[in-house]
């Protein structure tokens, strides 16, 4: 059944270049996804979820998908999700129906790939599979320099992308397999004089994917140019491959390498939040500003790994990491969404063009304004209870006969990350939908009915998940 969420996309996505209807074929996919999703949520412990295929015997290679754990049944779930409201979000430019609805569905699948991959191979070649589409898409029918962001993402992740190529070998080297679970089980023949070079590749290479400060440049330029369906299935699903990869794979295998490099690390999490998140306040475009949001961000999940590395017993640090990046992929879907209505009705994403969009836009001001209040974090939403467990897990160990280590250090500097996101998504929505009516926003069409669908399905998501996060933590027990 698993091997199903990741086959329909691509069958419809080939059925959409035969000539099939290319959005109601994209809506359709994604609705059985999404319905698949929720139905494994309830049975993920169930052997029909698992599939595996021989693909080549030496070395063993198997295309091979199950949900090892609730971590996956989550990972899934957000992309279903998200996946769905990116192909209702958007207008596809004319005579582009095929490229753009196309392009989504592979970016979907290949997201769903590596979540459920069970094997290294496939859990990094479907992680590639969805990068060709995102790269196309901006290419293709992006906004601005397209053609010069597409080229810097491509030499960004792809170096990125070839530092993990090398450490995912290594790693497999000395484990003898490809399996993911047996090469956990193996970790013993992993050399300790290895660990830390293998580390270091991981954390590069992972950390490039995710935007790590400083390999985050490329991130902000690309969501800002980006189609919406592009910039919310990437920003919000498949960026946090990377941080699946931590947990699924650098942490348990070489934990004593990451231990080694906890300072560094620690260092560059705080440059997500502090230094990423004062650039973002001084952002002139409601695009540019979610990117570098997004980026700022991951410095908190960071935090939360940092918090295990550095006690490896720490019960809070896994389970804060994977909530946050739930309700961080729906929250910032659901902002380049709404962002991408925005500029089809004022025709300008510059936030000195706006004002007063509110009086011709109520029902976009009060979707907006729930977003906005998500990524803040404010309390019954889920990116809330996300920072929440994130801050806990950081002081989980404290004792005060010894002080404060470094981890707690970090966090108390990231909590000011709080204050930072205030100032700018407070700023933006005020000058948006506050204060005079101006020319961009005198006649500004508000939602249409169809618009609503997206973002209320992502608000209900965070919702849930915000007043009862059980919802997932019972999950990753």
């Amino acid at each position: 059944m698993l091997t199903l969420l990741v086959a329909l996309p691509i069958l419809a996505f080939i059925g959409i270049l035969l000539g099939a209807p290319a959005r109601l074929t994209a809506i359709a996919t994604c609705g059985i996804n999404l319905l698949l999703g929720l139905a494994s949520v309830f049975s993920w412990e169930m052997d029909f979820w698992s599939f595996s295929l021989p693909v080549l015997e030496k070395p063993a290679l198997h295309l091979s998908f199950g949900y090892v754990d609730g971590m996956s049944v989550v990972m899934v779930l957000l992309s279903v999700i998200v996946a769905l409201a990116a192909v209702l979000s958007g207008k596809a430019p004319a005579g582009n129906e095929k490229l753009y609805y196309g392009s989504s569905l592979l970016i979907a699948a290949g997201a769903i790939g590596a979540f459920a991959a069970k094997d290294l191979f496939f859990f990094y070649a479907f992680h590639e599979m969805a990068l060709i589409p995102t790269f196309l898409m901006i290419g293709i029918l992006g906004r601005g320099d397209r053609r010069g962001i597409a080229w810097k993402i491509t030499i960004y992740l792809g170096l990125g992308s070839l530092v993990l190529l090398a450490g995912l070998v290594w790693l497999a080297a000395q484990t003898g397999s490809f399996d993911i679970q047996e090469m956990i089980a193996n970790k013993s023949q992993i050399d300790p004089a290895s660990q830390k070079g293998i580390a270091a590749l991981l954390l590069i290479g992972f950390g490039t994917l995710v935007s790590l400060f400083p390999f985050h440049s490329w991130a902000a330029p690309a969501y800002a140019s980006a189609p919406a369906p592009t910039a919310m299935l990437h920003a919000g699903v498949l960026k946090k491959f990377g941080l699946y990869g931590m947990l699924r794979i650098a942490i348990p295998l070489v934990p004593e390498g990451l231990q080694m490099w906890l300072t560094p690390l620690l260092v560059l999490l705080i440059g997500n939040i502090l230094w990423i998140g004062l650039i973002t306040i001084s952002q002139k475009r409601l695009d540019t500003l979610l990117g570098n949001s997004s980026v700022m961000h991951m410095g908190y999940i960071f935090l939360a790994l940092a918090a295990l590395i550095a006690v490896p017993t720490n019960t809070l640090a896994a389970p804060a990491a994977i909530v946050l990046m739930f309700a961080h992929g729906i929250s910032i879907a659901l902002l380049f969404g709404l962002a991408d209505r925005i500029e089809r009705s004022t025709g300008s994403l510059d936030l000195s063009d706006m004002g007063g969009l509110a009086k011709s836009a109520p029902g976009m001001a009060f979707l907006f304004g729930i977003a906005a209040m998500a990524s803040i974090g404010l309390p019954g939403l889920a990116n809330f209870s996300g920072e929440v467990l994130v801050f806990l897990s950081a002081f989980q160990n404290y004792n005060p006969a010894n002080g404060l280590d470094p981890v707690q250090i970090a966090c108390i500097l990231a909590i000011w990350g709080v204050v930072i996101s205030a100032v700018y998504m407070l700023r933006a929505y005020r000058n948006i939908f506050q204060g005079p009516v101006v020319k961009s926003t005198a006649n500004a069409a508000d939602l249409t009915l169809a618009d609503h669908i997206p973002a209320v399905l992502l608000i209900i998501a965070l919702l849930a998940v915000g007043c009862y996060p059980n919802l997932l933590l019972n999950l990753l027990k």
